[in-house]
């Protein structure tokens, strides 16, 4: 009999970590491969990523639209109580024998709640890690206390999760699936991708990436970003290339302030 393991995806990020494990897991024999796709892979104003699921020829069992219209914290809450909600009817109707997250996010939380609940096996990828300024830290020890399997990225994370009162037995150090994803990483040619990203590359170049930091004060964390865009401004033998930030509290207020600066220096972003 086949094991009906279900996969859960809530963003790109995590997406392509999980990638090659969910394409083994869709050809493989003993396996009856379920995949739920939910948080910002939905979101118009996230890039509406569960395309890229669907360039790779997965069909989605299931999407689970948990509302990431707007980005106060009472706004993330909301999306967490319906997450759970939309979860553990999806859970009771799917009957899985192993549900796999990956990670930290609070919807990925809100899963292994239901999960939980409802008594069904976890394995947990990613876990006994740090992160700080954000209560990503404490949701992923949370998603450890919940999980029965753990598959984490180091012997350090592994002595960690253990530390948390895991069993050694249910702990394995299995490395980070990054490298699996690098080692099959076609790279672009310069011209191919500054065809792809529709910028031209300068002499420097530099990469931006800036998440809300969740447990700063909003104030202060729209100040150090003043700060940080002021002294680029400074920079003007410098291109450069923004990402925009995930779907946290106070996106927005970072997301604004990124296309402000990108509009009023056209010449170097």
């Amino acid at each position: 009999m086949k094991r009906k393991i279900l996969f859960i995806t809530g963003s790109r990020a995590e997406y392509g970590l999980l990638r090659k494990l969910i394409l083994a897991s869709a050809v493989d024999n003993d396996i009856e491969m379920r995949l739920i796709v939910t948080g910002s892979h939905l979101s118009s104003k996230h890039g509406s990523t569960y395309k890229d699921i669907e360039k790779d020829k997965i069909e989605p069992t299931q999407k689970i639209n948990i509302n990431l219209n707007n980005d106060s914290p009472m706004d993330v809450i909301n999306s967490m109580s319906i997450a759970m909600k939309k979860f553990s009817n999806s859970f009771i109707k799917l009957q899985p024998d192993l549900i796999v997250i990956l990670g930290d996010r609070y919807e990925i939380f809100s899963a292994a709640s239901a999960a939980m609940i409802l008594n069904i096996p976890i394995a947990h990828i990613h876990g006994g890690e740090v992160t700080e300024g954000a209560y990503d830290e404490a949701i992923r020890h949370s998603i450890t206390k919940i999980s029965h399997l753990h598959f984490v990225a180091t012997n350090d994370f592994r002595k960690r999760v253990i530390q948390l009162g895991e069993n050694p037995k249910t702990v394995f150090s299995v490395g980070g699936l990054g490298i699996d994803a690098i080692a099959d990483l076609k790279l672009l040619s310069r011209p191919d991708l500054e065809k792809n990203m529709n910028f031209k590359f300068g002499t420097k170049n530099l990469l931006i990436t800036l998440h809300p930091e969740t447990r700063v004060d909003k104030t202060k964390q729209y100040k150090n970003l003043k700060t940080l865009l002021a002294a680029l401004k400074k920079h003007k033998d410098i291109k450069f290339i923004f990402t925009m930030p995930n779907a946290d509290q106070h996106n927005e207020q970072i997301a604004n302030l990124i296309k402000a600066f990108c509009f009023n220096n056209p010449a170097n972003a």
